[in-house]
This record gives structure tokens, C-alpha cells and sequence, in this order.
């Protein structure tokens, strides 16, 4: 077998027969396929620096505790809930809220308060904008809260929240649905899905 290389594959220029590169160009060439190989081996050492990352971050989340889960989907939650009721103000005295950093200038208030009734804390009828003042512990009155709720919601809604006490515990998996549903929801209503 005969090679036929007609040209050269540095300056592309013609080749003499039996001639597979221009001396002059050796040392180019050579310099351009050894950068070309570095180049190869720092992508190889860039994907595999990204699949380890990927491993990391998915044995780091395999290890978070159920409380970890648990605040990680809340924090979701809640950051959708204030996506949602920015233009509504606060459904207890029913103030606008101020243009400022969500989370800074209103909260997401539980009607039922997750330490009373868990099993709603990721209920979307039970979690409503909530100005920091009605939602401290000296701000709005159980009586308040629950003329704001039936006002937003409906008297049919509250009640069920009120008459649902039925314990509810999640798991990780679940935990973890919650907080890619939310995040997805809330980049949804920024307008960025």
C-alpha cells in the first residue's frame, strides 16, 4: 500500500511524490498536534472533573438528614408563595407590599401554622403573602388571620383546612419532588422556564 498524500497537511501546500510533509513545516506541525493532544486532554480532564462534581453533589444529597429535606423544600415553598402573592399584599390587613428583596419585605404566613397542623405546610390554599408585622408574634390575631384566609380563599377552603387534622410525614423522595416542583413553579411565574 502506497501512500498518497498530495498535500501537506500543515501549509497545505503540494506535495513531491514520496513527500508526506514539507520540511519546513515539521516544526509547526508538530507544535499544532501537540497543542491539539493538550488540548484533548485538559477537555478529558474537564468532563471528568464535572462528572465527579455530579457525584459529589448527588452523594451529599443522598446523605442530607429528613430535616435538611424538609427546610430545603420549605425554603422552595415559600419562595413560590411570594412569587405568587407579591401584587396581592398582605391577605391579613390586606397592605401592598413595598418593592423591595422578596422574602425581605414579606413572608409566606400559614393560616394553620406548620407546627400546629404540619400536615398543610406545603398546601398552597393554607400559605398566603403575609406582611412581616401580622406575621410576627405580636402582629395579627388568630380571629384576624382567619377573616383574611376566608376572605382570599373561601369560607368552603378554610374550613377544610381547619377540619383536615390528619398527620402527615413525608419522605426523602417525596421531599425532594416537593422542593423541583416548586423551584420549577416559581421560575415558571418569573417568566424564566
Amino acid at each position: 500500500m502506497t501512500f498518497r498524500r498530495t498535500r501537506c497537511p500543515s501549509c497545505k501546500g503540494k506535495l513531491e511524490q514520496g513527500q508526506r510533509i514539507h520540511i519546513s513545516c515539521i516544526d509547526a506541525y508538530a507544535e499544532s498536534e501537540a497543542a491539539k493532544a493538550q488540548r484533548k486532554t485538559e477537555k478529558q480532564a474537564r468532563m471528568a472533573a464535572k462528572v465527579e462534581r455530579v457525584e459529589t453533589r448527588r452523594r451529599k444529597d443522598e446523605m442530607k438528614s429528613h430535616g435538611e429535606l424538609l427546610a430545603e423544600a420549605q425554603k422552595e415553598f415559600n419562595a413560590f408563595i411570594r412569587e405568587r402573592d407579591k401584587e396581592k399584599g398582605c391577605f391579613v390587613c390586606g397592605k401592598p407590599f413595598p418593592d423591595r428583596d422578596l422574602g425581605g419585605s414579606f413572608d409566606a404566613g400559614h393560616v394553620r401554622s406548620r407546627g400546629a397542623a404540619g400536615q398543610h405546610r406545603f398546601n398552597e390554599s393554607n400559605c398566603m403573602g403575609e406582611c412581616k408585622e401580622c406575621n410576627s408574634s405580636w402582629g395579627a390575631k388568630p380571629h384576624q388571620i382567619k377573616a383574611g384566609a376566608i376572605a382570599r380563599i373561601g369560607v368552603e377552603q378554610y374550613e377544610a383546612l381547619e377540619n383536615d387534622n390528619t398527620p402527615r410525614k413525608w419522605t426523602k423522595d417525596e421531599l425532594r419532588a416537593i422542593k423541583a416542583e416548586y423551584r420549577a413553579k416559581t421560575k415558571e411565574l418569573k417568566g424564566m422556564a
